[in-house]
């Protein structure tokens, strides 16, 4: 069994790391290259940055953040947000970027996911899906949650894997910064349908949340923000917890 993942986000918007519930009321919590540095030293498998206005205000992603933030990290370096064109890519691959995510300009011009799967192989490619469950289905959203799309979140995942996705960010909107738990049927859903990797984002708010999104979620990476963010649980516990609830981590 491939060993599960902790994953620490940096939601961005004007340069500093921010949180909110449900994709709204998002406030400023904390420095972005501190909070990065100190995810690192902790242990985490990996970081994510995402920009998460940049589609939003149609400007690119914030390349010399990107770059500061990298300098401090001894760990895989996700960056999404304001990613339209492989131009780009290529910018915040020379500012130390491992995988790059993709959300709204996969859903605008979905072959954008073939181009990158085929100039940079699928393991840099990570399709970011946020989908709201409302009238017995999974609606998919784009610019930050702000844009309701045509697209239902487990036939949109099943084409971007066909189209070279590499993995799936999947954050229910449900759930975003409720603290109340991982959207874990969904998210078994997606595992069962898709044979790439899922990383679970939205509602986690206690170490045994973890526990159930790699369990009863079938998730392969967790990712969480606020309860890192604010020092409810730090990486090293985490990983403690879940070795001791037969969870297989990396230490």
């Amino acid at each position: 069994m491939l060993a599960k993942r902790i994953i620490p986000c940096l939601d961005i918007r004007n340069e500093y790391v921010v949180k909110g519930v449900n994709f709204l009321n998002v406030k400023e919590v904390g420095n972005a290259v501190e909070l990065g540095a100190e995810y690192a030293r902790q242990g985490a498998d990996e970081l994510v940055f995402l920009d998460i206005t940049a589609s939003h205000e149609r400007r690119k992603t914030l390349v010399d953040l990107v770059k500061q933030i990298a300098a401090h990290l001894n760990i895989p370096f996700t960056v999404g947000g304001g990613i339209s064109e492989l131009g780009d890519i290529e910018k915040l691959l020379a500012a130390g970027t491992d995988k790059i995510s993709i959300n709204s300009a996969a859903v605008k011009k979905p072959d954008i996911v073939d181009q990158m799967a085929c100039h940079f192989g699928s393991q840099f490619v990570v399709v970011a899906i946020d989908a709201q469950f409302k009238d017995d289905k999974w609606t998919v959203f784009v610019n930050g949650g702000r844009i309701a799309t045509d697209k239902e979140l487990f036939s949109w995942a099943r084409e971007v894997e066909d189209r070279g996705a590499g993995e799936i960010l999947f954050t229910s909107m449900n759930h975003d910064g409720t603290k109340n738990g991982f959207a874990c049927e969904a998210l078994s859903s997606l595992a069962e349908q898709l044979k790439i990797p899922v990383i679970a984002s939205g509602g986690a708010g206690n170490m045994h949340h973890f526990v159930d999104v790699f369990t009863k979620g079938k998730a392969d990476a967790g990712l969480a923000a606020s309860i890192f963010h604010f020092n409810e649980i730090t990486v090293p516990d985490l990983k403690d917890y879940l070795i001791n609830n037969g969870v297989v981590i990396r230490k």
